[in-house]
């Protein structure tokens, strides 16, 4: 998004920097990366950064009223509610497509979020590898919001994720963490913050207390940093987990699962935003289908990482759903082709990262971007082209 930038930086890229870039980044910590990381950051003009920092204060607004909250006591599955929420998410993601207003300038249109963390730390190594490898990123720009530096972000995941307890007596609780496709940043994690991976079937219960061993010895665990998605603890019906999450615990809860669900595809609906495109339960739709289904997506309300999402509808599909009330109609967005590389244009989605203490709404401090020049993001449609896939975005101090 900025011609000087851009022109400078595809100049001087070389197929030996990008080998060697991917190389440090597979040994950089214990576990590798498992999924394909572009070859470029994108590069935010000063429009741009402003109107992401617009559309995530205007979303951020939203959800802080009491008006979210009573939309919001509808969301959580029956079953999987968890005790002891907290009044606030410690986390949010919010995905923005960059597209294109009248005028051709950049202008982000939501496409979904979640109260509830992403790949926050590996995005540190990340813009420090872009950094290290290649050149053209200047020195004043950076992916951080707020007036953070590096120190300032890591500081603020630290509040957020360990909170007042030592890393020691918190985990980073996820199903099987070295089979997961996001396993670089859980080392990560481990490595910036302290915070270890813990497989949910490793976790002992006593009482309302639990327990991890380490080194022949019994740690208790006194703050869960949850990255358990229900959807795929779900799925494992055989899988042995050591406690459930509807029981009692004395623990505290950096990222309380059920903001997971309070803040989700099912916020959709309520939000009004020239940042939000139209979307709605199709429940509420009655016989008032939309004459362009070409122009519309479906989306199951209780998926992730894409799954279900079927971006051809029609009445007969629309028909036979058999709960209308757990499926989404969202009109589709125009993504612009944003970034030029040596073999076309690329589309780009942006995550905003937001981290806080739990005691407000957390604040924007980071973003991730996906680069795409398929009809998704995702590997089954970027196959066999370069300059795609997980990326980082630079932008001015503003």
């Amino acid at each position: 998004m900025i011609s000087a930038l851009r022109q400078a930086y595809n100049a001087a890229f070389t197929a030996e920097r990008y080998a060697a870039f991917q190389r440090h980044l597979a040994r950089a910590v214990y576990w590798p990366v498992d999924f394909r990381v572009a070859e470029t950051p994108l590069f935010f003009d000063e429009h741009a950064t402003r109107a992401l920092v617009a559309a995530a204060d205007d979303i951020a607004r939203q959800l802080a009223t009491p008006a979210f909250r009573a939309h919001a006591k509808t969301a959580i599955p029956k079953g999987l509610e968890v005790p002891k929420e907290t009044e606030w998410p410690h986390f949010l993601c919010v995905d923005f497509a960059l597209c294109h207003d009248a005028q051709g300038r950049v202008l982000p249109q939501l496409i979904e979020l979640q109260g509830f963390p992403t790949v926050a730390c590996w995005q540190v190594l990340l813009a420090n590898s872009y950094r290290r490898h290649f050149t053209g990123i200047p020195a004043d720009f950076t992916p951080y919001f707020g007036g953070l530096d590096e120190e300032g972000y890591l500081a603020a995941l630290r509040e957020a994720m360990v909170g007042d307890c030592l890393p020691e007596n918190t985990v980073l609780l996820e199903i099987t963490p070295g089979e997961q496709k996001t396993r670089v940043d859980f080392a990560c994690t481990h490595a910036y913050l302290g915070v270890r991976p813990m497989c949910l079937s490793k976790v002992k219960k006593r009482g309302r207390e639990l327990f991890y061993f380490s080194g022949g010895r019994e740690v208790r665990i006194e703050r869960i940093f949850n990255r358990v998605i229900f959807d795929e603890l779900q799925r494992k019906p055989d899988f042995k987990a050591g406690f459930s999450f509807a029981d009692d615990l004395d623990v505290q809860w950096a990222g309380h699962p059920n903001w997971y669900f309070r803040i989700s595809k099912h916020t959709l609906p309520f939000l009004r935003s020239p940042y939000v495109p139209d979307c709605r339960f199709v429940s509420q739709l009655g016989g008032n289908i939309p004459a362009d289904l070409e122009n519309y997506v479906l989306k199951p309300l209780y998926s992730f990482a894409g799954l279900g999402v079927d971006i051809a509808p029609t009445r007969e599909k629309i028909a036979a759903l058999p709960d209308p009330g757990e499926w989404l109609l969202q009109r589709k967005v125009a993504y612009a082709p944003v970034l030029q590389t040596p073999d076309g244009p690329a589309k780009a989605e942006v995550r905003l990262l937001f981290a806080g203490d739990g005691s407000a709404m957390p604040r924007l401090v980071n973003n991730l971007v996906r680069l795409t020049k398929g009809a998704m993001h995702g590997v089954d449609y970027n196959k066999g082209k370069t300059w795609v896939g997980a990326s980082a975005g630079f932008h001015p101090p503003v």
